[in-house]
């Protein structure tokens, strides 16, 4: 397989971000204009915009749909970067697509589909009207009575195959106008084997020939999320060097960190593929013994990353 060349959705116009929540609390247009211009500078293909709450802000829909009007336009003259429009409301989307000049910046990204969205046709047509990019979220899958996590990466493909066909037949995509989000768990946290299945589904979905084409994407600040900071940089770049060998071609994540994949030879990559392979249950073992193993080998990744920064 050919190794794909990693693009960048900068994540940093996000109220998960001090920068970006002090920007919105005042409604700041030029701050989110000095963000724009340091991710797209840094190379970022795409600049996502969430303005939604966090655990240190509240933000009602009425006050994101008042500021989208002034905000894109003015991220749309810093720089020609294309937005990533990330919102579950249909109804955020209708507005930031109808305040998005395309003939400046190319086509956005609307993100995302999944199977718990409310008013999915709508979005489904606001994809097709708007002819955009769209992300689809594979770590969950339409069950009875409403949606359910994925906890294979059977389920994630089967997810991934129904929206790609829905996008083809409904709103005239192609293949290639198609992201992927297998979902990404924080490996320090993962005992259940999520992080297996997402690497897992990738695999499936870059040798299905249904689905030549397709990009995919992971959420990588969360991959690392409550390990040691000396060593989190580094699990995040080893993570790519994982992802990128079954088909990973997009990240969202922080362009300032200078994202990429380690050589495939680097020790953290093989330290982590290791850890990882502690999570695969063996014969007659549960997932959740399994996951605990890789746990106990993340932990150890990292007590051997603090001994080394204390030598």
């Amino acid at each position: 397989m050919t190794r794909p060349k990693l693009k960048i959705i900068g994540e940093l116009m996000n109220n998960s971000y001090a920068r970006a929540r002090n920007a919105f609390t005042a409604r700041d247009v030029k701050g989110y204009q000095n963000l724009a211009r340091v991710q797209a500078d840094l190379g970022a293909a795409y600049l996502t915009l969430n303005v939604d709450g966090t655990q240190q802000i509240q933000v009602k829909m009425a006050e994101m749909l008042a500021f989208l009007p002034d905000v894109i336009p003015a991220i749309q003259e810093a720089t020609r970067t294309p937005i990533s429009f990330d919102n579950p409301s249909v109804e955020y989307h209708k507005v930031a697509l109808k305040h998005y000049d395309r003939s400046k910046s190319g086509p956005p990204i609307l993100n995302s589909l999944a199977a718990s969205r409310t008013h999915l046709e709508e979005m489904v047509e606001l994809v097709e009207h708007y002819d955009t990019l769209a992300i689809v979220m594979a770590s969950e899958h339409f069950a009875e009575g409403g949606s359910s996590q994925c906890l294979n990466p059977r389920d994630a493909h089967r997810a991934a195959k129904h929206f790609v066909e829905l996008l083809v037949t409904k709103a005239g995509r192609t293949n290639d106008q198609i992201i992927i989000d297998p979902g990404l768990a924080p490996v320090g946290a993962d005992t259940y084997g999520l992080v297996n299945i997402g690497l897992d589904a990738m695999r499936l979905i870059s040798t299905d020939p249904d689905l030549k084409g397709v990009h995919m994407i992971v959420g990588l600040s969360n991959f690392a999320w409550g390990t040691p900071k000396g060593i989190r940089e580094e699990l995040e770049k080893a993570y790519l060097t994982l992802g990128m060998e079954v088909g990973l071609d997009f990240a969202l994540c922080n362009p300032e960190k200078s994202p990429g994949p380690l050589p495939p030879d680097h020790p953290v990559v093989g330290k982590l593929r290791a850890a990882l392979e502690q999570g695969r249950p063996g014969p007659g073992e549960t997932s959740e013994t399994s996951g605990f193993r890789q746990a106990e080998a993340i932990m150890a990744i990292c007590q051997e990353a603090a001994d080394a920064a204390q030598a």
